[in-house]
């Protein structure tokens, strides 16, 4: 378990210390096309796929498909106490590709975990489900409270799920990693993939609120997993420039640039286009991006002047 040592404590956790230091949200998501997201019940350890009441072989060949494909999996788990249960029942399973435009969200339930490794992890990663499970209307979102993982999610993330207990019931469920601890409590919203990060309950009321009508809440907003951290910060610049709240609604065209600085082109489905200057950025002073873990130098992405394209 990452423990924070008296040095990393209280104001000293990494939360803190990024909300000290005003590190910025904006592109700053894992990246991940398709999400795959299974039911665990009980604890979970610090690798959750290989440290919990899931079989750590089925565990390790999930990892190993995910790790290949590009598949991001989640373990999840419903809100609430986490008894130690053992391994058996029906467990909820969802799966969502993210894209713009063909992003899906879908459900099944089984009792055989294994049975994922029949799945096509590459044509999952290409957006395709082949019909696999049932399509789901309304978005879910992912909290992580890891606490194996990292302190702050533990303390932060459960926290926030208790305030929101008795609110969007089956939308809201508690998740393994997904990156960033020190934006906890930090969450991904599924099928759109858009992240949050220092989310509280009027924000995470909001987020789900707003998908419901496909639209985007940018405040707290780390980017969407569909782009890499260059296109996630420009297409949020252009989504306040713009005033374009549809989730949908925009693209990113370029990748990030191989040097420092650059620009990425950001389309609307509409046929407008935006020049967005981005630069690589390495922040001061060092902070962990982990509680108990080294102080580093974190990478981010910015994003500057937003340029209307003719």
């Amino acid at each position: 378990m990452h423990k924070c040592s008296t040095e990393t404590t209280g104001a000293s956790r990494c939360a803190a210390l990024s909300v000290a230091l005003g590190e910025p949200l904006a592109g700053t998501a894992a990246a991940a096309d398709t999400w795959l997201c299974l039911e665990q019940h009980g604890p979970w350890g610090r690798d959750a796929l290989t440290q919990s009441h899931l079989d750590a072989e089925l565990g390790a060949a999930l990892a190993e498909r995910a790790d290949s494909s590009g598949v991001r999996v989640q373990l999840i788990r419903r809100p609430g106490r986490h008894p130690d249960a053992g391994d058996g029942g029906s467990r909820r399973i969802y799966l969502a590709h993210t894209r713009p435009g063909a992003s899906w969200l879908r459900t099944a339930e089984s009792t055989d975990p294994s049975e994922l490794l029949a799945l096509d992890f590459d044509r999952l990663a290409d957006g395709k489900h082949d019909h696999w499970g049932d399509a789901v209307t309304d978005p879910v979102l992912l909290v992580c409270t890891n606490g194996k993982r990292d302190q702050c999610c533990a303390v932060r993330g459960r926290a926030l799920i208790e305030e929101l207990a008795g609110r969007h019931d089956g939308a809201l469920w508690e998740t393994t990693h997904t990156g960033g601890h020190r934006f906890a409590p930090a969450a991904v919203l599924l099928p759109s993939g858009y992240t949050y990060g220092r989310l509280d309950a009027r924000h995470a009321d909001a987020v789900l609120s707003a998908a419901c009508a496909d639209k985007v809440v940018t405040d707290h907003c780390r980017g969407r997993s569909c782009w890499d951290g260059a296109g996630q910060a420009a297409e949020l610049a252009v989504r306040e420039h713009a005033g374009e709240y549809l989730a949908d609604a925009l693209w990113v065209r370029d990748p990030a640039p191989s040097e420092a600085e650059g620009r990425v082109r950001i389309a609307h489905r509409d046929g407008r286009q935006w020049a967005v200057a981005v630069q690589r950025r390495t922040l001061d002073p060092p902070r962990p991006n982990s509680c108990g873990k080294s102080a580093i130098r974190p990478v981010t992405w910015g994003a500057g002047d937003v340029s209307e394209l003719p």
